[in-house]
This record gives structure tokens, C-alpha cells and sequence, in this order.
């Protein structure tokens, strides 16, 4: 099927298939990426600077391994048996099931067996991979844990140097002792990896919140507290507590000239909704012949629930609008806009947030704490401009017209302060390598790996805790009251206009302080796979970079459902403040790239209409020229992200995926393998509803051939057919959920339509990509239904029952008229144990109604269904253990791999009537092989017996 030739074979051998290609341990990968998220994220390499959209690594790493090792199918002078081919596919697979834990990610024993396995299948000489669209740096950074040379480039200096930071300056300084004085005296006696300069970041990052507290530490004033006696009255002592936040309301001058006071606009006034710690803003209005309209909202806390704020009167800032508090007058956006526009919208503060006794301390603002944050715009701000209009821009209507709008005059000092100590500690750092006996050497930029190059890392990390430090710092951080804490600037990929925001407290101990972010910085360093494998990074644009000699495996942009270069200008600001001199290739330009950036940006091309041609025209550019110079002895593979807004509306066949798939086809490709990617749940898909759709789908690629031919739709469907019943079993011996076979088998479906230069509609039209997706689903009905008829006579009544009935009582007559045709009785099937027959009336027994105490040794009547039903119901109620048992009872006496196909079917059948008991089955499918290998560890109890006596 596919067209690579292989190392040491002769031109037009039968090429190897890779792992990736026939079979993958689907379901583990998906629960592993799942369990990704629920981990402790420090350490993680996302968490080293904030990139949009990463995927999990577990996948990742499941994906390289699996697109550079052979399915044992293609090496028949290996394994010259169905059964060798079969052990070794499950060997492959455990690999994959152990590489994709969390808890393994610097297990050197287990990644030692895969680079072995890599080793092995690429005849000692793995390609060099690439990802030409890096974003977060992610699959470089997992290939370079696989053993395998790393490349990475975007267009975008952001993600490119966050790529350099992780996989091309850590190997540089593996293996080195930190610098700093005395952090190398520890109980530390190996600094394996970079966790050295990792150290010295920590250290020379300390070092800078220590200088910061001394030059602007006097704007960060503790908060005084009153004590409490035992009897909780104040006793007129006050005691001090560090100040983790400030809550401020966005202000301006009410509309009616009757009232004219300067109104705050809050979108809550919760601060905290814990029970037994309910906390929120009281106001009032008092006189004050100083303020617009002789009068000021004053703010107080209060902790009364009984008159905390309901339901109506959550805020001031509703969907429609805002209202005074004074008045009461409504007040439209658009006014609210007008003053924004000419700069009159002012901040008031309503509350500070100290830390307590294992609580949250909510304080009404003093003059200390409001004049402390009054402070000038500092002179040497980075300068940068929002875009008029683009995606996930919210706030230019409201006057922010440049990134310094988005922060108060206070949080821009101290980034300035931040940004200024870079240096400071670059050249301390500098002075400290090479009193270690460091040898000076050229910077970084021209490829140093002296003192000179350390000093440039440390201060690359510590620029990458200030751009964290930004996102956590911004007037768009908003207070979250259901947990007291912070959120970000980005909790997902927009700038978006908040009423009452945040301002932490840059030098506490507090969530969002620097020091955490130098921490998490550090962490994530110290992570990464420094030890021995090159990596390399560069800006560059995938449509015209080299590629030669390069294995792809990329995660492009999809659409506009993320605006990468407008958003990361947010970053970029603050970073070439502090890295221009050091990393000049990056940082030259005032802001990021964006003309060529492949986002179909409508504020960009004129319109959603031209910007969805131009990201479609543009993809198939890159993968075009991709295809020039691919290597034709491993398939490239691409994450796909759906378009959820169509996934909703049109489901697998969604125009954005078929016209991508045309582009890729057109580009001279051939799709050979499509696998769903999930990684938003909780557990198996036992536990997740029936029918959704994943979030993305890794394909595989080859060339298609020069030379390959035409056919026609008959010819299509002939080999659509052969090829897809060829692939089920194999598919099938991974785990994988019935929910998500049918996205799977797409991939050979569409490997054999695409491996064709056109297939021909009986009217001479080329057929679309969409027809072709129909007839691939087609066929996998039509093969499903093939079985049907092979199946014993108990299940084929259950079938047809359900599929006429489902789980509704009817009348005797009926149940009769299906059974006859088959030979059957109806008392004889409900003896069967499936079905409940008595007072004329008859129904199929549901999986969760079979009786627990079932015993396939002493029943004389089984069938598939029994058996599948019975298994389902153990596996989703007592678990694998007990699943494997039952598995084991009935091995031999049923054709498991029958049982593993009519669950799929069952899942198919039952998914749009009966969610819940779908779902049974789907646990059952993705679970599979872990039950199975659970099974031959387990003594059939009828053979202990036997074996033992009756008392075993």
C-alpha cells in the first residue's frame, strides 16, 4: 500500500510500514495524555514559557516512536510468523504504553529500551526530526528524549526561542556544576542534564528579586491587621501581613447629568464564596466636594452571608451594559467605549488581599496602599502597538491602543526593573564562570559554549520569567472567587476586557510572584533531555525553509482558532527588551512577523471568505514544497486540530478537514494511517458520553508515487473493501474504542484513495475527499454487517431484536416471528440467559441487569452476545481483574476476537438510542488489550478444579 523504499533494499522492494501506519496502543495514549494534565504541571517543558494550544507529551512521544519503527508485518525476515509478528507488534506496544506515563519522563531505563527499539528498526542511522511550525517546542524537546537529533522553526521569534531554550542551548551545559557562589557546595554529586545552569537560574533569578525589593520594594507595602482577642473583638493591636493581591474596578464619570459620580464598573463583588469564609466589597456613597459630582463610592468588606450579594446584584457590569450604583442609571458600552477611547477611564481600589493563617485576608483599601501604587508611566517602557481589529482582541475599543495600555503604572515599573536586572545578572554570572575557571569563548549567537554563552543562557531563563511574570501581571488578570486566586492573562488565547482587575504583589511569596516564575522556569530546565542529543532552532518560514535529509512531525495552525503572531507580541515586548543584544536573529524586527503567518485572519485578508483561502492555499504551499525533498522511507505525520464549530455542525466529514485532506492529496501525498487524539477526560471512555468526536487526529503520510494511476469508483471500492477488512484485526489488536474506530480506520480508507492520482465518478468528474470519506464509512457498515451473518443464532436474534426494539418489552408474536427464520425457540434464547420472557411478553435483558453470579463453566448455551454483554457489564462494574477472569472462563468455548468485534458493534448500534450502555462496550473496546494479557495470566477455574480438587 505504501510507496517508501526502504535502507539497504533495492528500488521497488515492498516498502516497510511503520507501527504507526497498522497499530498503536490508542486508548492508553489517550489516557496517559488525560492523566498529563491532572499531574503536577513544574517540570513540564509547557510550563517554561505560556504557548497556546500544546499537546500532551505522551502523544507526542507515542507518535515519534511509532513513525520510525517497522510494523513487524513488513519484516517478514524477522519475524516469519503470524504469531512472532504478533508478539513483537505487543512488545512495540508496551514500549509506547511505558514511554507515554508521566511518571517516566526521565526514566532512563525505559528510554533506553526505545532507542533501542529506534535503533534497531532504522538500522542504527534515525533521521533528524523536525517540526517547521514549533510553537511550544514540544515535539523537538520529545525527540530529543527518543535519542534523535531535534530541529525546530517558526516564523515566530516567541516559540522559536522557546524551542532554542529546549532543546538547543540545555546540551550545551549538560552536565555543569552551577556557578553561582556556593551552589555547587549541596549533597548534589551528579549534575546530570542541565540542572546546573537550571540551579544557576534559581540562583541568579533570587538574586534579582532581592535587587528589586531594594530599589521599588517601598510600592509594595504589607498590610496592617487588626488582632482579634479570643472572644474575636479587635483588641486595637495591629500586626503586619504580606499583601499578595490588590483588587481595583475600572471607573468612569456617570452619564446623568443629575448625578455625575465617578461610578465603578465590577463584574462581581465576591472575593470570597468558600463556605464558613464568605468575603465580598460593600459600598456606599459619601459627600466629597474633591470628586466628579460632589461625591466617591467608598469600600468596605463585609462576611455576613446572609447579606451577601445575590443573584441581581453580582455587580455592576452585566452582558447589555453597566449601571451606577449611586443613580442607578443604565449605562451603555458605547459611552463606556467613548471614555476609553479619550483616555478618561481611571482605577479605583476596592480591596486588599493579604496572606493569613492558612486564609485569605480581605482588607477596604487605605491611603497607604492607593498611594503607593500612584506612580508615573517609567521612561523606557517597551513600545509596540495593538492591532486595529484581529482575533481574541477585545480591548481597542475601549482605548488600550498599545500592549503598555494593558498594565497599571506599577506593574510597568516593576517589569522595567525586572527587565533592567537582566543584564545586571548577566554580567554577574559572566564574572562567576569564569571564576569558576570557565574559558571566556564567543557568545551564544555565534555558537559559544564558554562563560560568555552561560551568561547569555542564564539570562535568556531569566528574561523567560519576566514574560511569564507579564502574563500574571497585567490589568486583564482577573480575581477568581471560588478559590481565591489569580487568573491570568491568559487563560485561553484572547485579550479580553475586564472590569475589576488583579494586581499581585510582584515580590511576595504569592501565586504569580517572580520568584515563582524564576522557579517554574528552572523547573522545567532541569527537566528537559539535555544529556547527549543535539537540538537545533532558527526562525523560519515552513513554506520556504530546507527540509532535506529532515523527518517531519508537526502540529500546524488550523484556521483562526488561535491569532499566534498578534498574541505573543504580548511576550515578544518584554523579551526583546531584554535578549535583543543576545539572541539579535530573533529580535530585530519592532514586532513579530505576521504578513506570511499561516492564520486565517479575516481583519488580515480582506474578510473570512479570502482569509480561509489564504490558510488553505498556504497549507497545501507548505506541504507541497515539504513534499520535494521528504524521504520516501518513513511517513511524515501531522496533528491535526479540528475546528469544533464544525465538528458540532458536520461531524468527521467537516468541510475544514476534507478540504485540508485535498490539499495534502493534491500536494503529492498519500494518507496512510489517521489516529484520534484525546486528551479532555477523565478516565476510559467508559466514562466519557458516546459519539465524541476528538479533539485532533494525527495523520501519517508518504509520497505518492510519480507514477501512480487513475482508477475508478468500482476500482476504489474493490480495493476500499479488501484493504479495510485486511486492516480491522490489526487495528484492533491495540486498544482502541469502539467510539474511536471509525475515525481510525479513515486512515487506511483514505491510504487507499489517495494512494491513486484520481478516482473517477462514473461521469468522468474526479471524486471529492468528502465523497470518498462517506464511502470509507460505508464500507466499514457493509464489512460490520458481513459478520453479522457469521454469527451464532442466539446473537443474531439479540441483533435483530435490538435493532427493531432495543430495550422495549413486546408482545411474545413478535419476539416468535424472529426467531423462527432462525431455527430458533424464544424460551430456548431467554434460557440462554439474555433474554426475560413470561405473561406473553418478552425483552432483552440489559449488560447492567445480567445477574453477577454468572458462570460461563456451568451454562450450556452461550453466545457472542452472552459473552460480550457479560464481559462489559464486569469490566465497567468490578474492573479489569474481574473482566480478565471471566475472559479466561470462556476462552475457547467463543472466537474472542468475535466478542472484541461485536462490542464494537454493540457500541455502533446503541450509541444514538442508549448513550449509557453504549458506553459500557466502549470501556470494554479500549480496554481490550489490557484485559486480554490480564487473562493469560489467570487459571480457568474449571481447569483448577480439576487439576487441584473442588476446594481451589
Amino acid at each position: 500500500m505504501n510507496t517508501a523504499v526502504q535502507p539497504g533494499t533495492p528500488s521497488g522492494s515492498v516498502p516497510r510500514r511503520k507501527l504507526i501506519e497498522v497499530s498503536l496502543p490508542l486508548e492508553d495514549i489517550n489516557d496517559a495524555s488525560a492523566h498529563e494534565k491532572s499531574v503536577p504541571r513544574k517540570g513540564h517543558p509547557a510550563t517554561m514559557h505560556l504557548w497556546w494550544a500544546p499537546r500532551p507529551l505522551a502523544s507526542i512521544r507515542a507518535v515519534l516512536f511509532a513513525q520510525l519503527v517497522d510494523d513487524p508485518s513488513s519484516r517478514p525476515d524477522l519475524f516469519p510468523t503470524e504469531e512472532e509478528q504478533k508478539a513483537e507488534r505487543e512488545r512495540l506496544h508496551w514500549i509506547i504504553r511505558r514511554i507515554v506515563q508521566w511518571e517516566n519522563t526521565n526514566n532512563e531505563r525505559v528510554y533506553r529500551e526505545a532507542r533501542d527499539a529506534i535503533l534497531k528498526y532504522t538500522d542504527g542511522n534515525p533521521p533528524a526530526i523536525l517540526d517547521p511550525f514549533s510553537g511550544g517546542g514540544t515535539i523537538p524537546v520529545e525527540a530529543q528524549r527518543l535519542g534523535l537529533e531535534a530541529r525546530g522553526s517558526d516564523l515566530n521569534p516567541v516559540p522559536s526561542l522557546k524551542t532554542r531554550a529546549l532543546i538547543e542551548i540545555p546540551p550545551k551545559f549538560a552536565g555543569q556544576a552551577p556557578v553561582f557562589p556556593g551552589a555547587a557546595d549541596t549533597q548534589v554529586t551528579e549534575w546530570s542534564r542541565a540542572t546546573g545552569l537550571a540551579e544557576d537560574v534559581r540562583r541568579y533569578g533570587m538574586w534579582m528579586r532581592d535587587q528589586a525589593k531594594q530599589r521599588i520594594g517601598h510600592h509594595y507595602p504589607d498590610a496592617q491587621v487588626a488582632v482579634l482577642g479570643r472572644d474575636g473583638e479587635p483588641t486595637g493591636k495591629y500586626t503586619q501581613a504580606p499583601v499578595i493581591a490588590w483588587l481595583w474596578a475600572r471607573t468612569v464619570i456617570c452619564p446623568n447629568p443629575a448625578c455625575g459620580i465617578r461610578m465603578p464598573l465590577v463584574r462581581s463583588w465576591w472575593l470570597s464564596k468558600k463556605k464558613g469564609k464568605e468575603a465580598y466589597v460593600t459600598h456606599r456613597i459619601v459627600a466629597d466636594t474633591t470628586s466628579p459630582g460632589g461625591r466617591r463610592v467608598e469600600f468596605a468588606i463585609g462576611h455576613d452571608a446572609q447579606l451577601a450579594p445575590g443573584k441581581d446584584t453580582e455587580g455592576t457590569v452585566e452582558r447589555k451594559g453597566a449601571t451606577c450604583i449611586a443613580c442607578h442609571s443604565g449605562v451603555e458600552f458605547k459611552y463606556i467605549r467613548e471614555e476609553g477611547r479619550a483616555k478618561r477611564v481611571r482605577e479605583q481600589l476596592m480591596a486588599v488581599i493579604a496572606e493569613g493563617n492558612r486564609r485569605r485576608i480581605y482588607l477596604k483599601p487605605n491611603s497607604d496602599h492607593i498611594s503607593s501604587a500612584d506612580l508615573p508611566r517609567p521612561d523606557s517602557v517597551p513600545l509596540g502597538s495593538l492591532p486595529d481589529a484581529t482575533l481574541g482582541f477585545r480591548v481597542q475599543a475601549y482605548g488600550m491602543t498599545d500592549y503598555i495600555d494593558l498594565f497599571t503604572n506599577r506593574q510597568l515599573t516593576a517589569l522595567v526593573t525586572f527587565s533592567d536586572l537582566v543584564a545586571e545578572a548577566r554580567e554577574l554570572a559572566l564574572r562567576d564562570a569564569l571564576a569558576a575557571g570557565r574559558p571566556r569563548g564567543e557568545s551564544l549567537a555565534r555558537g559559544g559554549m564558554g562563560a560568555e554563552a552561560y551568561a547569555d543562557a542564564v539570562a535568556t531563563y531569566l528574561s523567560m520569567a519576566i514574560s511569564k511574570l507579564a502574563d500574571w501581571s497585567s490589568s486583564i488578570c482577573s480575581w477568581i472567587n471560588g478559590v481565591e486566586k489569580v487568573r491570568n492573562t491568559f487563560p485561553r488565547h484572547a485579550i479580553a476586557m475586564t472590569w475589576d482587575f488583579i494586581e499581585v504583589n510582584v515580590l511576595s511569596n504569592a501565586v504569580g510572584n517572580f520568584g515563582n516564575h524564576v522557579d517554574w522556569v528552572s523547573s522545567g530546565l532541569a527537566s528537559v533531555p539535555a544529556d547527549q542529543f543535539p537540538g537545533f532552532s532558527h526562525q523560519a518560514d515552513a513554506a520556504s525553509r530546507d527540509y532535506s535529509g529532515l523527518l517531519v512531525c508537526t502540529d500546524p495552525p488550523y484556521y483562526d482558532n488561535i491569532g499566534y503572531s498578534d498574541l505573543s507580541d504580548f511576550f515578544y515586548v518584554w523579551l526583546r527588551r531584554s535578549l535583543r543584544g543576545i539572541h539579535p536573529d530573533l529580535f530585530g524586527t519592532m514586532l513579530v512577523p505576521k504578513k506570511e503567518e499561516l492564520v486565517a485572519n479575516p481583519y488580515r485578508h480582506g474578510g473570512r471568505a479570502k482569509a480561509e483561502k489564504f490558510f488553505e492555499d498556504g497549507f497545501e504551499r507548505v506541504f507541497t514544497h515539504t513534499r520535494q525533498s521528504a524521504s520516501p522511507e518513513y511517513p511524515i505525520t501531522v496533528f491535526y486540530a479540528f475546528k469544533q464549530s464544525e465538528l458540532e455542525k458536520e461531524g468527521i466529514a467537516s468541510t475544514g478537514w476534507s478540504t485540508l485532506l485535498e490539499g495534502m492529496i493534491r500536494a503529492g501525498w498519500t494518507i496512510t494511517a489517521t489516529w484520534p487524539v484525546r486528551s479532555e477526560r477523565s478516565g476510559r471512555m467508559i466514562s466519557v458520553g458516546t459519539n465524541a468526536l476528538a479533539s485532533s487526529i494525527v495523520l501519517a503520510l508518504r509520497p505518492r508515487k510519480e507514477t501512480a494511476s487513475a482508477t475508478d469508483r468500482t476500482g476504489f471500492l474493490s480495493a476500499l473493501h479488501a484493504e479495510l477488512e485486511e486492516a480491522l484485526p490489526r487495528i484492533r489488536e491495540g486498544a482502541i474504542a469502539p467510539a474511536d474506530l471509525r475515525q481510525t480506520i479513515l486512515g487506511p480508507g483514505m491510504g487507499v484513495f489517495s494512494r491513486f492520482s484520481r478516482v473517477l465518478e462514473d461521469d468522468g468528474s474526479t471524486m471529492s475527499v468528502k465523497t470518498a470519506l462517506a464511502l470509507i464509512n460505508q464500507t466499514f457498515d457493509a464489512l460490520q454487517n458481513e459478520h453479522d451473518a457469521e454469527l451464532d443464532a442466539d446473537t443474531r436474534f439479540c441483533l435483530d431484536w435490538f435493532r427493531s426494539y432495543g430495550w422495549d418489552t413486546r408482545p411474545y408474536g413478535d419476539a416468535e416471528s424472529l426467531a423462527v427464520p432462525l431455527g430458533l425457540s424464544v424460551d430456548g434464547i431467554a434460557r440462554g440467559g439474555t433474554l426475560t420472557s413470561g405473561a406473553g411478553k418478552v425483552a432483552l435483558i440489559k449488560p447492567q441487569d445480567l445477574d453477577p453470579r454468572w458462570d460461563p463453566a456451568h451454562d450450556d448455551r452461550l453466545s457472542l452476545w452472552e459473552v460480550t454483554c457479560h464481559l462489559a457489564r464486569a469490566y465497567a462494574t468490578d474492573g479489569r481483574e474481574e473482566a480478565a477472569r471471566l475472559m479466561a472462563e470462556v476462552k475457547g468455548k467463543v472466537d474472542l476476537d468475535e466478542v472484541n468485534r461485536l462490542a464494537t458493534r454493540l457500541y455502533e448500534l446503541m450509541e444514538s438510542q442508549d448513550a449509557s450502555t453504549a458506553s459500557l462496550f466502549n470501556g470494554l473496546g479500549g480496554a481490550w488489550a489490557d484485559v486480554s494479557a490480564t487473562s493469560t495470566t489467570i487459571r480457568p477455574a474449571a481447569v483448577a478444579e480439576m487439576l487441584f480438587g473442588e476446594e481451589i
